[in-house]
């Protein structure tokens, strides 16, 4: 769920100091600017402090298809993750301020942390840059899911965090609004990153109903698996490592409460078992059967299964830290074992798994740039390749790195190359 605590805010002050070079002059109205968007309380949209949700809108007069990007970064069920405070603590616990996509300190970087949220990105190139493209910003620390407003003391009972698990009602605000304001899209892309990869899974059916696109409407998750984890008294946390993540964010971020994302979900999904988060995924596919759903994820994230399991896991940790990340993959690939049959079962699920890129701890496969997102035993020289037959409706694809040895050599392009030269720098 989080993006290597926001890509780390060593990694972010280095790639702002870069990415100050190429960022163009915002406009200040109408099109290719982003356009802040402030939803108003009675529409029961907050960020975790209380403070107004705000998301941005960059129009494009070319046509009239719509690409929505989740932020990722992190969650919370604690007084101090909520705060921000530790490695996979929630994103901007403190609100998003109204020029957040136009500041290089964000972890938006002006737009530049993914190729699907830049205009012109001097990185990568990809067809939806002259869509109208919406960002999604995320300070709820509950994967744009949750619909509670919960206490935490657990550290300072004098000063506790009220914590406002807001994301559902976020989006369904957001998406409503971009009815109103844009009408009905032609194409739609619905993605995100980490923590926003869930968000945009588990909101895509909102909306996809909200924006009711005339043409075609395509998932594209990056690296924020909802694994299989069935409750039920025959299943352990053995076979199904994420198990105790979701048995703990269930009632922490009032997913099973009225209202809440299962019951939700539930009534719109026929194919959903709502004691088993996983099967969001074959809802969807067999609810919208015309769409296309596309999953991305790295064999060895390092970062997803450190949040998924070390909290749950006490049998990964070791004091070697290569050991511990060892130890935490086994149970990631366990995991990816059980998600990714289930994937296959649909016809119109399409997944990419690399086995590894020396960036982000191998988590996420669409910031910066695709460099290293190969599958090169396939002849798949990155993610876009993947993204394009997503999109064109191509015969589905499923590529999965069996050959752990290649990607190891990938040539990273010179931008990740660089940002990861001025890291290693100031370690």
């Amino acid at each position: 769920m989080p993006v290597r605590r926001r890509l780390s805010s060593r990694w972010l002050a280095r790639a702002s100091a870069l990415l100050a070079l190429v960022v163009l002059p915002a406009a200040h109205a109408g099109y290719f600017n982003w356009d802040m968007v402030e939803l108003p309380p009675e529409s029961g949209a907050s960020c975790g402090n209380g403070t107004p949700y705000r998301f941005f809108v960059n129009r494009t007069p070319l046509n009239h298809n719509v690409s929505l990007t989740f932020e990722g970064g992190g969650a919370c069920w604690d007084q101090d993750a909520c705060e921000g405070k530790g490695p996979y603590s929630a994103s901007n616990p403190n609100g998003i301020p109204p020029d957040y996509m136009h500041s290089l300190q964000t972890m938006a970087a002006g737009g530049l942390v993914t190729p699907f949220t830049s205009r012109l990105d001097p990185f990568q190139k990809v067809r939806t840059q002259d869509w109208t493209m919406v960002y999604l910003p995320y300070c709820t620390g509950d994967v744009h899911a949750g619909s509670k407003v919960s206490v935490y003391d657990d550290v300072d009972p004098s000063a506790p965090r009220v914590q406002h698990h807001a994301g559902l009602a976020n989006i369904r605000a957001a998406a409503s609004w971009l009815r109103s304001n844009l009408g009905r899209a032609d194409d739609l892309l619905v993605g995100g990153f980490s923590a926003g990869g869930v968000g945009s899974t588990v909101n895509y059916a909102t909306v996809r109903d909200t924006l009711a696109p005339k043409g075609k409407s395509t998932l594209l998750a990056d690296s924020g698996p909802l694994f299989n984890a069935p409750r039920a008294s025959t299943t352990s946390s053995t076979q199904y490592p994420s198990l105790p993540l979701h048995q703990k964010i269930r009632p922490a971020w009032g997913l099973d409460e009225p209202g809440g994302m299962i019951p939700r979900l539930a009534a719109r999904l026929p194919a959903l078992d709502v004691n088993n988060l996983g099967s969001l995924n074959t809802g969807l596919a067999r609810a919208y059967p015309q769409d296309r759903f596309g999953y991305l994820a790295f064999e060895t994230d390092n970062v997803f299964s450190g949040f998924s399991y070390l909290d749950f896991h006490p049998e990964v940790h070791a004091s070697d830290p290569e050991v511990q990340k060892q130890l935490v993959n086994q149970l990631w690939r366990t995991d990816l074992a059980n998600w990714l049959p289930t994937l296959a079962a649909e016809a119109n699920v399409d997944y990419h798994v690399p086995f590894f890129r020396d960036f982000n701890d191998a988590h996420c496969l669409s910031i910066v740039d695709f460099s290293g997102t190969g599958v090169e035993e396939l002849g798949v020289a990155s993610v876009l390749p993947f993204f394009d037959n997503l999109m064109d409706r191509g015969p589905v694809q499923r590529n999965y790195e069996t050959d752990q040895v290649s990607d190891l050599s990938q040539t990273l392009s010179p931008i990740i190359q660089l940002l990861n030269w001025l890291e290693n720098l100031f370690v």
